[in-house]
């Protein structure tokens, strides 16, 4: 699998939104929504927030593209993962219009919980990246993880581990 930069995400979006003929928004995590803003690590699929069995003719038409292109992609029901922290619907970050489509990265603090919570070391790095480029406050992340660890066991989550990973991050930004 190769990696993905911006131009190729940017050519997927202007490609879908051409093929699309109604209004539409679209909202992307993850690596890919980091790549938008600016991290210069590289990453390997586009996720976007959908559901992932129940898929609209949207999904079915941005699964196509995706394909045509060979870009990795992945439909990411984030709500079932992470709770989403109040807030989170003005703080997600506008993109861009490509024709009808409208493209905004999620929260970028449900973004850093949901990586919090995997915990992998490139997770972590781009929790430090969304901290030290001002994106996300490091003092209302933890109290986005402290809300988070009192709802933990209702979303499979650790919340001994989400501490000992805000920790590391923020040793990292230090």
């Amino acid at each position: 699998m190769t990696s993905i930069a911006s131009d190729q995400i940017y050519a997927f979006l202007r490609i879908l939104s051409e093929r699309y003929p109604h209004a539409a928004r679209l909202t992307l995590l993850g690596g890919s929504a980091l790549c938008l803003l600016g991290s210069d690590r590289p990453t390997l699929d586009i996720d976007y927030v959908g559901d992932d069995l129940r898929k609209t003719d949207f999904q079915h038409l941005i699964e196509q593209v995706a394909q045509e292109l060979q870009i990795a992609l992945e439909a990411v029901p984030i709500e079932q993962f992470v709770p989403i922290p109040a807030g989170a619907d003005e703080r997600r970050l506008f993109i861009g219009r490509f024709h009808q489509l409208d493209v905004y990265v999620l929260d970028p603090y449900t973004i850093a919980l949901s990586k919090l919570d995997r915990g992998f070391d490139t997770d972590l790095e781009d929790v430090a990246f969304l901290i030290r480029r001002g994106i996300v406050a490091a003092d209302e992340l933890e109290q986005v993880v402290s809300d988070a660890a009192t709802l933990a066991q209702e979303f499979a989550m650790d919340a001994a581990a989400l501490h000992v990973h805000l920790a590391t991050v923020q040793g990292m930004v230090q």
